[in-house]
């Protein structure tokens, strides 16, 4: 790999300089990203999966009632507001109309906002890779790769709530990161580092209030912080010790009382808000009554035979059981379940099969990255463990980094320390779960290949590289190949076994 430029230096030239292949291969991905959650988004006139949760909430929410569905309600005011906006400026034609959600409504109305926010979460993780390595190039291939996953493509386009967590979770790590890296500048708390600390703990919040669960973006952060400043304490005490590099090395200048404001305080306050509008439709059940009909929901909830398309925490990253969100099929001449024109005589049958699934060859790929990472950490972890015993017992230890090693061992140790914390969770979670619980740690995954391509890519052996352009050009061949299954395209029997790789995939 080339010699590392300074962190400094790199954020400095990175900001001074006006590349316009980064600014252009952005833009083109979101535009494409956009496009494709836009295209055919009323074609299923219908309530998909948990639409018939979601949407339902929103509407009746727009009618000044409560509706609840075991979850914080944030989502509901956002799916709401998309309805709301949506029928004022008269989208979508007679043909998307239904009255399936309580009001008669285009389906383009409560799905719309999901797909706009679906194609920036591709942007918000490249802009982390770039803060956590100072590079365009990294960041420009994780937003590549994130753009190409399928799962994050199904879930922008319909009325369902995980892409809003995701998208305020990874908000709040960026705005996190961003705080860091002025600290870093600066040396300073400025106001601009303030400023950056309460919006990530606004965004974290804001996870929370999509989905319990959300509080993982939280949790890995705490991970983090821990580390560092035990890193710290280490080194205070002559001790050998990994410190991270810029700009994760800011986290041990964040004294508990600024990290308990910023990272415990405000998004306590942005979880509670968040509430208020609902509770004011029906003021009986108070916020911590509410967090008791959570608790109690959930314990309610069955196990792992409750639905046909639960499976468990450690399947996820094999990808073994993805969800069918919609499958029908039409005879030759007989109206198709879109809106478009009845299937062609000639024709044998038709499938319309929408599935939650990844990409497989981005998924499986990621999940192999995922694990050659653990295997750099744990491995820096086990020289870190052995160099301070060798101190404690006397014995002459040293611990040392190259430049080039240093900040990418941190930014490994930001995909591993988050992607363990997001995925062990679940570990002694007994209610049903789905595939989709793994998505937020899925696109850590993603964003952990594109740490390792990057790597290849700049080796010096000709294998590597060839490799690394291999890798990404079966991502985005997997992503075109699988692309009926997320979009819902009509296929032939034949056509959908084609792409049925595994059995469970049904």
């Amino acid at each position: 790999m080339s010699r590392t430029v300074p962190i400094s230096k790199r954020f400095k030239s990175a900001s001074s300089s006006r590349l316009p292949w980064y600014g252009l291969g952005l833009a083109s991905l979101f535009v494409v990203s956009l496009a494709l959650r836009l295209w055919g988004l009323g074609r299923f006139n219908t309530l998909v999966f948990d639409e018939v949760y979601y949407a339902k909430f929103a509407a009746a929410f727009l009618q000044g009632k409560q509706e609840f569905g075991g979850h914080p309600p944030l989502s509901t005011y956002l799916i709401a507001g998309g309805i709301w906006l949506s029928e004022r400026l008269g989208w979508g034609g007679p043909e998307t109309y239904n009255g399936l959600s309580g009001l008669y409504i285009s389906t383009i109305s409560y799905r719309w906002l999901n797909a706009v926010t679906g194609a920036v979460i591709p942007l918000v993780l490249g802009a982390i890779a770039r803060l956590l390595t100072g590079r365009k190039a990294i960041a420009l291939l994780t937003a590549l790769l994130a753009a190409c996953e399928g799962f994050l493509l199904v879930e922008s386009r319909y009325a369902l709530n995980n892409v809003y967590l995701i998208l305020f979770g990874l908000l709040g790590w960026w705005f996190l990161l961003r705080s860091l890296h002025r600290l870093h500048s600066a040396n300073k708390l400025t106001s601009v580092v303030w400023l950056n600390l309460v919006l990530a703990g606004i965004g974290f919040g804001a996870s929370v209030g999509i989905k319990w669960n959300g509080v993982a973006f939280l949790a890995g952060a705490y991970l983090l912080w821990i580390v560092a400043w035990g890193m710290q304490r280490l080194q205070q005490r002559g001790l050998p010790s990994l410190p991270f590099a810029a700009p994760l090395s800011g986290l041990s200048r964040l004294n508990a009382g600024v990290w308990a404001l910023s990272m415990a305080g405000i998004p306590f306050l942005t979880y509670y808000l968040s509430w208020l509008p609902y509770i004011q439709l029906d003021p009986s059940t108070s916020f911590a009554g509410w967090q008791n009909r959570i608790l109690d929901y959930h314990s309610r909830v069955g196990g792992m035979d409750a639905h046909p398309y639960c499976s468990p925490w450690y399947t996820w990253p094999l990808m073994l059981r993805p969800v069918a969100y919609f499958y029908k099929t039409a005879a030759p001449g007989d109206p198709v379940p879109v809106v478009g024109p009845d299937a062609p005589t000639h024709a044998g049958d038709v499938v319309y099969d929408v599935h939650a699934m990844g990409t497989p060859t981005l998924w499986w790929l990621s999940t192999v990255a995922i694990a050659l990472l653990v295997g750099v950490v744990g491995y820096w972890l086990w020289r870190w463990a052995t160099a301070v015993q060798a101190a404690r017992s006397g014995t002459e230890s040293t611990l040392s980094l190259s430049p080039d090693t240093q900040p990418y061992l941190s930014a490994a140790a930001f995909v591993v320390g988050n992607w363990a914390v997001q995925w062990l969770m679940w570990m002694r979670v007994t209610r049903c779960t789905f595939l989709y619980h793994y998505m937020s740690a899925e696109l850590l995954t993603v964003l952990g290949l594109a740490l390792v391509l990057d790597r290849w890519l700049h080796s010096t052996k000709p294998w590597s590289r060839r490799l690394a352009w291999g890798a990404i050009a079966l991502v985005i061949f997997g992503f075109i190949f699988w692309m009926p299954l997320f979009l819902g395209l009509p296929l032939s029997a034949d056509g959908l076994q084609l792409r049925r790789w595994l059995p469970s995939w049904i």
